[in-house]
């Protein structure tokens, strides 16, 4: 059977009964995981290691929103915290060549921390551009305010995911910085123009389009496509992610579930497969859902499968590190911020 164009979510620990039979029939290119699905090495390493004999694919791509910050779903007891972006941009005010080296080794560590339970997609870097009086949802998990600051600093992370033997997803594609309402909740409409917005959240983008995966925006750019957000509007894909920004790789929806879309599951699916995105993502883990998803969803062939295997090919060996003594270098590098400034590394 056909590998379908879809990225699903599990609802627990363990890979239920009804998920099994789900899995095995609609053959999802990959497995996104939450904090409900952790819980120790062991038995995330058991789930991934689960999931990918019932894809059959030994490379099948899992993937984790592993920030820092806010956003991170490994975390303590068995998993170091990580800050936010917006330490590294700090200390890329302090320090221009500090604050690229500390996010390329925050991301490297991260990569360890990842690779160890063999999972080999995270959802980073953000590189959406915040302007005042935006929503709260990106805020510190931005790496600074100018496009150019926050292109570099997304760049070194990158790199440092790469060289840990796991791929970079740029999001969110092609800018969520000046969105006043959270996507989770609302659908954001941005009346910026299109040349401004050109010179400035388009602009990190098209700086990073050499990445191997992006993720979209749920949000509408009226001077572009008034009727429907960049996830599912084929003119924002064609004219402003493939040909203005030029990213050629692998481009998948920001969660199907969430409250900016509208229609059904299925419809929603449609349309961003219809409008240009390669893959549906869908997060929550609830099977109803998960069967509506597949319910419209294609299969993953011409060149979307090329982009996904091209994507899955960049895939390394990770380089040599000490862990032990890069981990003391890092704490090291975030404590020489400016006072006040530090974030808590544990």
């Amino acid at each position: 059977m056909a590998i379908s164009a879809f990225i699903t979510g599990l609802a627990g620990t363990a890979i239920s009964r009804d998920e099994r039979a789900f899995l095995r029939e609609a053959l999802p290119w990959g497995l996104i995981l939450f904090k409900r699905n952790i819980d120790t090495p062991a038995q995330v390493m058991a789930l991934v290691n689960d999931f990918r004999g019932l894809a059959g694919r030994a490379d099948a791509p899992v993937l984790i929103d592993q920030e820092g910050g806010r956003v991170q779903r490994l975390g303590p007891p068995h998993w170091p915290v990580y800050p936010p972006g917006a330490a590294y941009g700090r200390l890329f005010d302090h320090d221009r060549a500090l604050g690229l080296k500390a996010a390329r080794l925050g991301t490297r560590l991260i990569a360890a921390d990842l690779t160890a339970l063999g999972i080999n997609v995270d959802c980073l870097p953000v590189a959406d551009v915040p302007v005042a009086g935006a929503d709260a949802v990106i805020g510190d998990r931005a790496y600074g305010h100018t496009p150019e600051k926050v292109a570099a600093l997304a760049a070194a992370a990158a790199e440092g995911l790469l060289e840990g033997g796991v791929l970079p997803v740029v999001k969110h594609i092609p800018g969520h910085g000046r969105a006043t309402a959270d996507s989770h909740h609302k659908l954001p409409v941005v009346d910026t123009g299109r040349a401004i917005l050109d010179a400035t959240d388009f602009e990190a983008f098209r700086k990073l389009a050499y990445l191997p995966l992006a993720m979209t925006a749920h949000v509408v750019f009226s001077a572009i496509d008034a009727t429907a957000p960049a996830t599912t509007s084929a003119t924002v894909i064609a004219d402003v992610i493939r040909k203005g920004i030029g990213f050629q790789g692998l481009l998948m929806s920001d969660d199907m579930s969430m409250g900016a879309l509208s229609g059904s599951l299925a419809e929603r699916t449609r349309a961003a497969l219809k409008a240009g995105c390669d893959v549906a993502l869908h997060c929550n883990g609830k099977l109803e859902e998960m069967q509506q998803v597949v319910s419209g969803c294609s299969s993953l062939d011409g060149k979307a499968a090329a982009r996904a295997e091209k994507a899955l090919c960049i895939l390394k060996r990770p380089t040599d590190i000490d862990l032990a003594a890069a981990r003391v270098e890092f704490r090291s590098m975030m404590d020489s911020q400016p006072a006040g400034a530090k974030a808590t590394i544990v």
